[in-house]
């Protein structure tokens, strides 16, 4: 068993206040709803945040720049450690900075382990809505230890280790999740390859990452096709000069079957069947996360490789800082796993901090119709999300007076932020009138996994900021203009 040496997020001093409970939200300005409030009202909230925003803001930038060392140790408490770090921050050769050196820990036992020990075993962790297969399943976070603990077992025997890779090609479903921490469990390297990419894309990544095991889906469901995961696969394979030892089949028999070459393929359930659960292997803090090719414009993809320790820790910190979330709050990415948005904000920094995140399988409008995004918010009570401009403009350009979707309710939403490219204005405000709530641009890239400038709620930023704001520098950003 891991034993904690301190799983705790503690937010730094200036956040805290000193001598005064660690909780961030002690002093939280909650956003208001849209036309709920008075202007003298309004007026006393902009002086709070302001207030929020000079003091606390700008302190813990400074303290990021000029004090780091300090700093990033107080968020670097927000993750279970094995062993401590003998340092905070090495930047002898820059710039490849290391952080947290010689401190060991492990992604999976953060994302899944440490809450089950600490009694939140029955809390829903992932809300897996697909209506594209008319099903939505609930997996507790003891049902995930269960899952990817024996996944884990699977690819142990298969002769995944550590810094071994795994790639994972699967459409937006839970297997997709386990079979990610199921490699870093064992403290492999998992690649997680977009389900839209065809044979070519897909071998280039296996010639790259030289896996042992490919985690496979037999098929994903769009609106009017079915896409054979399996036959890319089986495609890929047969071209690369890498060939993988094993492939892990899940079988989406409400989807369609996939053909078993019993030789090479391994049956999900099988594999789980097979297996006795496997322990959390500590990795240092350094070593890598996961690799993700950059979704850019460069003749050939790049692997950006993140390394575990820093980057666990700030995301899950950032669910309290930059999007304002709560522990027993329900927090929404509407994105894909094979993003770095997926990487970061359905798995890892709602599931680090310890929330429930919703896992999406569908469109914003043709599954079945415009109202999709509004009924996933009413039937789940989701209170933050994130998506893409290009989601909101869809909606806006299919039902662009929500006739669809008022037949929903989206009280418990508060704050929409809005990732992946810049939300023009005219989305923007229509947004905010339909959903209600403050909609926030902020920016960031595969390179960084988290956002580079935002409106952070957890700092208390204004939920109005001037108009075609991405926000300001967030913390470790010296961003000037």
């Amino acid at each position: 068993m891991l034993t904690s040496v301190n799983g705790d997020c503690i937010v730094p001093e200036v956040l805290a206040g000193k001598g005064k409970s660690n909780d961030v939200f002690q002093n939280q300005v909650i956003p208001p709803r849209f036309g709920q409030r008075e202007p003298e009202e309004l007026e006393e909230l902009a002086l709070k945040q302001k207030s929020l925003d000079n003091q606390k803001y700008q302190e813990s930038l400074r303290r990021s720049l000029e004090e780091p060392e300090e700093f990033w140790k107080e968020v670097g408490q927000c993750v279970t450690w094995t062993k401590p770090w003998d340092e905070v921050l090495d930047n002898t050769k820059q710039p490849f900075t290391k952080w947290f050196v010689g401190g060991e820990l492990n992604a999976c036992y953060n994302a899944v382990d440490r809450h089950v020990l600490a009694g939140d075993g029955e809390k829903v962790a992932l809300i897996h809505d697909s209506p594209v297969t008319k099903s939505i399943r609930h997996i507790t976070y003891q049902e995930l230890q269960d899952k990817v603990s024996r996944l884990a077992g699977a690819l142990a025997k298969m002769g995944v280790s550590r810094g071994d890779r795994v790639i994972v090609y699967m459409p937006m479903i839970p297997e997709a999740i386990i079979a990610m921490l199921a490699t870093v469990r064992l403290g492999a390297v998992h690649s997680v390859v977009f389900g839209g990419f065809a044979a070519r894309e897909l071998r280039v990544r296996i010639e790259h990452a030289e896996p042992k095991v490919i985690i496979v889906a037999s098929a994903g469901c769009e609106p009017n096709r079915i896409v054979r995961y399996k036959d890319i696969v089986n495609e890929a394979i047969a071209t690369s000069s890498v060939k993988p030892l094993h492939c892990i089949l899940y079988q989406r028999y409400n989807v369609a079957f996939a053909e078993l070459d019993p030789e090479y393929d391994t049956l999900w359930e099988d594999a789980l069947a097979m297996s006795e659960p496997h322990s959390c292997v500590p990795v240092e803090a350094n070593d890598p996360l996961y690799i993700l090719y950059t979704s850019g414009t460069t003749d050939s993809p790049k692997g950006i490789q993140r390394p575990v320790g820093g980057h666990i820790a700030t995301l899950a910190w950032t669910m309290q800082t930059i999007y304002g979330m709560g522990k027993n709050d329900v927090w929404w990415t509407a994105s894909d796993m094979g993003w770095v948005v997926g990487h970061s904000y359905i798995c890892y920094g709602p599931l680090v901090y310890g929330m429930t995140s919703v896992m999406y399988e569908g469109k914003p409008d043709r599954t079945p119709d415009p109202g999709a995004y509004f009924r996933v918010i009413h039937e789940h009570g989701v209170n933050g999300m994130l998506t893409a401009p290009t989601a909101l403009r869809v909606i806006k350009r299919a039902d662009p007076e929500v006739k669809f979707g008022t037949k929903y309710s989206t009280k418990s939403l508060r704050t929409l932020f809005a990732a992946g490219e810049h939300c023009d204005y005219d989305t923007l405000t229509w947004a905010r009138r339909i959903f209600d709530v403050p909609v926030l641009n902020h920016w960031w890239q595969t390179e960084t996994g988290h956002s580079i400038t935002a409106s952070c709620i957890g700092f208390g930023h204004s939920v109005n900021p001037p108009r075609y704001s991405a926000g300001l520098p967030f913390i470790g950003y010296n961003g000037l203009l």
